[in-house]
């Protein structure tokens, strides 16, 4: 059996798995809270269990669905591709994600989780505009919801890119089938079991991932030599600057490259589809258990990865086969040159997995933000599901025109999306977890400046506007929150 036959036997299986995960939790998907936070929301009135409770997410499925979403193709393409070419200052985004981790977790998630079972909240604009007033919930709820528009499209358009180069690399169908196929089973399950169909198979999904960084990295590294061959190659044929954790930059452009590779993980502070999966975990333990194993999860993930891009590059003059341009196809293409057939389709999959995992939490996020977020009025719980389905399905077909008709680096275009609402809701959702009171006005204006601050800079070249799309952002959100804080205490002395 030929190598491409293994892997598309192995493709169709795996996608049959996920069509059966989305059939078995349509039959839990009854109201808009089952679909878009898996029930955790519910009221009593509304059928809600205990505590007005009717579900939640386990410390597992929690954990590694976060992770999972969290780690998309561009960890296993962009950032294996990032340290092939770029080196060891690729390395600062790790401290930086693991940062997001422990904040999103560890900090905000205590009063995240609580909240959402207090009071029902379904979106994280829920959350946002807790505290406020009719008008201004109103108002905040629609620009949140644009914005949250805005950036998935780019996002869910990336991972669909992700998936047509894998299927067209391997497969060697065009790029259209490929992005057609991708597209239509995250739907279809999506559809079907809403959040709980995602978070189980971004479980699944993650564990795929988990296998993939493992048996690649030890491929590479066995081929290469193992590790004094390949520290041999890499010091015998690699530009010093490639071993420089500042890229060869010096003074503040050498700080300027760390920075900004390290606020990447400030994003995650503000991503719908991140801070969901802690809202819907079952309690405060289940929620510690789950910050550890995401931890450890993405311990296993960079630390695979890492080996991977540098065995490779030590032995990059020797190779049989030329790494595409960029090093994002790197993962795969190893996969292939140095995995059975049968592995090689495992590993396929795996990076296909990653897009899953993030384009089903990303269409949910959306569509909970056109039907819910904006208000859109509704005349049934029913009617409400059937918007939300509706709201999925339109923006699935945005997205994949335009990946087919607005190509662009997988990398570049999710950091774009990942930076603009990292800077637009985590201030805000970082104070309030904190405790902070502000007044809709101080909260709209930090959400819209940070917003602006991010999308401008990330149109400029240089580390100033680097350092300014990840770091400036939010220093001029909290400032504007701060302000705003400050004249309510002001008020309540008075």
């Amino acid at each position: 059996m030929s190598s491409q036959s293994v892997v598309l036997i192995t493709l169709v299986f795996y996608k049959l798995v996920l069509l059966g995960i989305g059939f078995w939790a349509s039959k839990r998907v009854r109201s808009e809270s089952d679909f878009f936070i898996a029930g955790k929301g519910a009221s009593k009135e509304s059928g809600g269990g205990i505590n007005g409770q009717t579900g939640g997410l386990g410390p597992w499925v929690a954990g590694l669905s976060y992770a999972a979403s969290t780690s998309s193709a561009w960890v296993l393409l962009g950032f294996t591709g990032l340290v092939f070419t770029k080196g060891f200052v690729a390395l600062w985004l790790i401290p930086g994600i693991f940062s997001g981790y422990i904040l999103t977790w560890l900090v905000m998630g205590p009063r995240l989780n609580a909240e959402t079972a207090a009071r029902g909240h379904i979106t994280i604009v829920d959350f946002i505009t807790g505290d406020l007033d009719g008008r201004w919930k109103r108002i905040i709820g629609i620009v949140c919801a644009l914005m949250i528009l805005f950036c998935f499209v780019f996002y869910i358009s990336s991972q669909f890119q992700a998936a047509g180069n894998a299927l067209t690399s391997v497969l060697g169908i065009n790029t259209t089938e490929a992005v057609l196929i991708g597209a239509t089973v995250i739907v279809i399950y999506c559809l079907l079991g809403g959040f709980w169909a995602a978070s189980i198979t971004d479980t699944l999904q993650a564990g795929v991932m988990m296998l993939a960084c493992i048996l690649v990295p030890i491929a590479a590294l066995k081929a290469g030599g193992g590790f004094g061959q390949i520290q041999s190659g890499l010091q015998g044929a690699i530009p010093t600057n490639y071993f420089s954790f500042t890229g060869g930059a010096w003074g503040m452009a050498g700080i300027g490259a760390a920075m900004g590779l390290m606020g990447t993980g400030l994003g995650a502070l503000g991503q719908p589809q991140l801070l969901n999966r802690i809202m819907a975990v079952k309690s405060q333990k289940a929620r510690v258990q789950g910050a550890l194993i995401t931890i450890g999860w993405g311990s296993i993930i960079y630390l695979g990865l890492t080996v991977l891009a540098l065995s490779v590059r030590a032995m990059s003059t020797d190779l049989s086969w030329q790494v595409t341009p960029g090093g994002e196809s790197l993962f795969f293409e190893a996969a292939e040159n140095f995995l059975p057939p049968v592995l090689a389709g495992i590993v396929i999959a795996a990076v296909l997995s990653a897009v899953m995992s993030t384009v089903d939490s990303l269409l949910l996020a959306a569509a909970s933000a056109v039907s819910h977020d904006m208000g859109v009025p509704h005349k049934s719980p029913k009617s409400a599901l059937m918007l939300g389905r509706l709201s999925m399905i339109g923006v699935a077909v945005l997205a994949v025109i335009m990946t087919l008709y607005l190509p662009k680096d997988i990398f570049s275009r999710v950091l774009f999306a990942w930076v603009a609402l990292g800077a637009a809701f985590g201030p805000t959702v970082l104070t309030r977890c904190l405790g902070w009171r502000v007044p809709g006005a101080y909260v709209l204006a930090a959400i819209v400046v940070g917003f602006a601050i991010a999308v401008k800079a990330s149109a400029m070249p240089g580390y100033p506007a680097d350092m300014m799309e990840k770091w400036g952002s939010w220093l001029v959100g909290l400032s504007i929150l701060f302000i705003g804080k400050m004249q309510i205490s002001a008020k309540i002395n008075t």
